[in-house]
């Protein structure tokens, strides 16, 4: 039996017409997963296809195709998919859009798989080889986090990527962002896997350098703190996604810092209070930012800090304002995206009501392209604003002086920045064409 796993990507982060270097692109858990959770009886013969890195053959020969699918993926995904069926390959089409919008993707696949897949994917290929393949698969509610598979990272083209390394503790969070799609995916609750089986893939690593893909495990501090106290004795270097909150809990920080935390992904998203309180991030404080960013880096942690242009309250005036704070903190790795309406969230539907979405085309909802008429200014505004920021704050100069001042994690955070700057520079020379194809 031979089963093909493919992550389409968007034009911005295609393999060779993209413009997302591997300095910053590390291997997804979503195939390596899959592939794991393929049942050992099958004796099936899998491969992975990661557009990222690759390109998808014209010709695919295989059993059985599953096509992972986010919401600037989806078109891509199903042209993918529509093709093979007309080869006659059956094709199961699952992640967050077909979690999030189950009816579109059922139209371009055979079956359908929404939520986690850890007890559904291998059911569904079950019946697959028994030829009673339902047409979907949904996530149970009693879905466990313990003894979850191991990845197989041994399928992945390791070149392509930073690191192959990527672990995850945790899923889900708490929190309810008014234009995050984690609660409307999978609910406001957390995913704890037992510290235990973290630490015994941890130490099955044979690298030092560690990737989390949570969320944010620090919502539940208790469990985050068992767990770098846990990871301490492994002597790993890590970096993960977590909230600004991990700056105001002293024990946690210095469990973290010891235990090997050398990067964070932070969403700070927004430098106005007024903006946080309104997208429901109001344990964001914008004036405590500075304190928690030199508590951030006294501790030797570098910071991804995301930030986003184009709520409610904002107008023409919250781009400089945005770049000044970056530069003014030392953020090390400024990442801009546009305030963008995925299905099912707060936003999309407050949008959608006020007759304010622009673009219904899949492809534009990749967080880089305005697909809505902002409150405060024009849609075109809103977009040379944000390519305007990108290419202020990685200017040369900009550059030096963020990672001067904060002087963390130089050996990856300058390759890094580097990265951004050509990312950052390409954006808009992405037509619509090009978008897409």
């Amino acid at each position: 039996m031979k089963i093909v796993l493919i992550m389409p990507r968007g034009a911005l982060y295609r393999h060779k017409t993209g413009v997302f270097k591997k300095a910053i692109r590390y291997a997804p858990l979503t195939l390596t997963t899959l592939a794991a959770l393929v049942p050992s009886e099958l004796n099936a013969n899998i491969e992975i296809i990661d557009e990222g890195i690759s390109d998808i053959p014209e010709l695919i020969t295989a059993d059985l195709v599953g096509i992972t699918a986010i919401t600037g993926t989806a078109l891509r995904a199903y042209a993918i998919a529509d093709r093979l069926r007309a080869e006659n390959i059956p094709v199961v089409l699952g992640g967050v859009h077909p979690t999030l919008m189950p009816d579109e993707a059922a139209k371009h696949a055979d079956a359908i798989v929404t939520g986690f897949a850890e007890e559904s994917w291998p059911q569904l290929l079950r019946d697959f080889k028994a030829g009673q393949m339902k047409k979907i698969y949904t996530q149970s509610p009693t879905l466990s986090m313990e003894k979850l598979v191991i990845p197989r990272r041994d399928l992945l083209k390791a070149k392509g990527y930073v690191s192959i390394d990527s672990v995850q503790a945790t899923r889900g969070c708490i929190n309810e962002c008014d234009f995050c799609i984690v609660p409307i995916a999978w609910g406001r609750r957390m995913y704890l896997r037992p510290v235990q089986d973290v630490i015994d893939e941890l130490s099955k690593i044979k690298s030092r350098y560690i990737l989390f893909v949570d969320v944010s495990p620090i919502e539940n501090v208790k469990y985050a703190k068992d767990l770098y106290r846990a990871m301490i004795p492994l002597n790993k270097i890590w970096v993960s996604p977590a909230t600004i909150k991990m700056a105001d809990d002293e024990e946690l920080l210095g469990l973290a810092s010891r235990s090997g935390c050398r990067g964070l992904l932070i969403g700070f998203e927004s430098v106005s209070q007024q903006t946080l309180r309104n997208m429901g991030k109001g344990f964001n404080y914008s004036d405590k930012y500075k304190v928690q960013v030199k508590k951030l880096h006294d501790h030797g942690i570098a910071i991804q800090a995301c930030l986003v242009f184009g709520f409610e309250s904002d107008d023409k005036t919250v781009f400089a304002k945005t770049v000044d704070f970056v530069n003014e903190l030392s953020l090390d790795l400024p990442r801009y995206t546009v305030y963008t309406p995925f299905p099912g969230t707060p936003i999309h539907n407050k949008l959608k009501g006020e007759n304010r979405i622009i673009e219904t085309n899949w492809s534009f909802y990749d967080a880089q392209h305005v697909v809505f008429r902002p409150a405060q200014m024009t849609p075109e505004e809103l977009q040379e604003g944000h390519y305007w920021a990108w290419k202020q704050s990685y200017r040369y100069d900009s550059i030096f002086k963020r990672l001067s001042g904060a002087k963390c994690l130089l050996q990856y955070m300058l390759p890094a920045n580097l990265a951004y700057r050509f990312y950052g520079n390409k954006l808009d020379t992405y037509s619509r064409e090009k978008m897409t194809s």
